[in-house]
């Protein structure tokens, strides 16, 4: 009975190993995920800042479709690695979307359980990037160069061409979360 008590015991503790193995490789994917996806909205945040003065092309970066982004699959490596795994895929699902799937450096370790000494535990995450923007294109109103009214969330900015010194951050702009 004893040692029918001590297996149990033993068994109790390998599978309390897997679930911290696993909830690791949860944890390294979804910050690799965001990783991503905050990567590539800090530089929509830099395009739109870039091209404030030409609203024109706003929609575009908005949809995430804008010329000049970076790959921002490095930084879901690099934050993987900080978190004790190796990114095994990373690809954009679209343009404002980031899957990532991870496994562990670490293994499910020694146990009673056969097999478990070299099993790593794998685990994916998706984040997405939202704007919170929205805008109007204004009529064309001749040489004076009006710009729309940004309306992010609760918050309108009244961008006015003559005095940029302040402009929405990249998180003013777009929520980035996990996907459901």
């Amino acid at each position: 009975m004893v040692g029918g008590l001590l297996f149990l015991a033993f068994a109790y503790l390998a599978v309390g190993q897997a679930a911290a193995n696993r909830n690791g490789a949860q944890t390294a994917a979804d910050a690799a995920a965001l990783a991503a996806a905050q990567d590539t909205r800090d530089q929509l945040g830099g395009l739109w800042a870039r091209n404030v003065l030409d609203p024109a092309r706003w929609q575009d970066i908005f949809d995430g479709v804008a010329a000049g982004l970076e790959p921002s699959c490095p930084r879901a490596e690099e934050l993987a690695a900080r978190n004790d795994a190796d990114v095994l895929s990373c690809a954009a699902d679209g343009p404002l979307r980031f899957t990532v799937e991870v496994r562990t450096n670490r293994s499910v370790g020694e146990s009673i359980v056969p097999g478990t000494e070299n099993k790593r535990s794998r685990a994916s995450a998706t984040a997405v990037i939202e704007p919170r923007c929205a805008f109007d294109l204004p009529a064309d109103e001749g040489e004076d160069k009006v710009l729309p009214e940004l309306t992010c969330d609760d918050r309108d900015w009244r961008l006015d061409p003559e005095d940029l010194e302040v402009l929405p951050d990249p998180d003013d702009l777009f929520d980035v979360h996990l996907a459901d």
